[in-house]
């Protein structure tokens, strides 16, 4: 509101004078509010609903037996796809498996593990494009697991027996220490040797293992060639890392030595 004169020279309060924007009728957007932000967008809510309910109906089989129904694929041709893949089965009898954990842990093995988790241990990432589940993660702590049992024993293993003394030629006398025993018997040649895939793989062979696995083979009539060695040693650590998780690291660590380094060699 302004004050103005009147031709009387008495001021008084003017009406209030509307002033029309400079950017009115340009198309241009003043500089205040170039940085709001847009009106909210209302969208229909049948979709979300839709959305919804396919989330909240309960699957009728577990996924170990089926592929969910939200991860299934429909009118996609399979341009990958041979003849031969049609032929190779794995197994789907839970029975079956059961009796496999037997020979890999031992008396009532079947009981330590649920039965999802029997099945997520011996599938590979292969199998239906890993949308059932893989053992990838799995595997990795059950590796981990082997490899530092495996590097215990060795450091145990040494300090039992004598090291040769080496004689250094500048008459040097290298630092002994009680904590320090055994750690000459221990070196990366050695644990690699131990736990050659090809030797876990025979292991896993061994325990018939290679009839419970779920995988699909990139040469169906030549395993050797998809790579069944890694696959076998995978589902091997595989269990070890699941009975961690379910059971606790004193029944894995007693499992990996009894059942996996003790048949390679590396007995207490």
């Amino acid at each position: 509101m302004s004050r103005v004169a009147s031709h009387t020279g008495h001021p008084f309060f003017a009406l209030p004078v509307r002033r029309r924007s400079v950017y009115q009728g340009t198309g241009l957007v003043p500089p205040s509010q170039s940085h709001r932000q847009p009106p909210p967008k209302h969208f229909s809510a049948s979709s979300s609903r839709r959305q919804d309910d396919l989330a909240s109906t309960p699957s009728e089989e577990p996924r170990w037996k089926a592929t969910p129904p939200r991860m299934r694929t429909r009118g996609v041709p399979n341009r990958s796809f041979r003849p031969e893949h049609a032929e190779f089965q794995v197994n789907e009898d839970p029975e079956k498996l059961d009796r496999a954990y037997i020979r890999v842990l031992g008396i009532d093995g079947d009981k330590l593990l649920t039965e999802e988790v029997k099945w997520l241990a011996v599938t590979h990432k292969s199998f239906d494009h890993g949308r059932r589940g893989f053992n990838d993660r799995l595997s990795f702590l059950g590796k981990r697991i082997v490899e530092l049992q495996a590097s215990l024993h060795m450091i145990a293993a040494s300090t039992t027996t004598p090291q040769p003394a080496s004689v250094d030629a500048l008459g040097r006398e290298p630092f002994k220490h009680p904590a320090l025993e055994g750690l000459a018997g221990l070196t990366q040649e050695r644990k690699q040797a131990v736990l050659d895939k090809e030797r876990t793989a025979q292991l896993a062979d061994k325990y018939e293992m290679v009839s419970v696995m779920r995988w699909k083979p990139k040469l169906p009539r030549n395993f050797k060639g998809s790579g069944i060695d890694v696959v076998l040693t995978q589902a091997l650590y595989a269990i070890i890392g699941a009975i961690s998780l379910q059971k606790g690291g004193e029944v894995a660590n007693r499992i990996a030595r009894e059942r996996i380094l003790a048949p390679l060699g590396l007995r207490a």
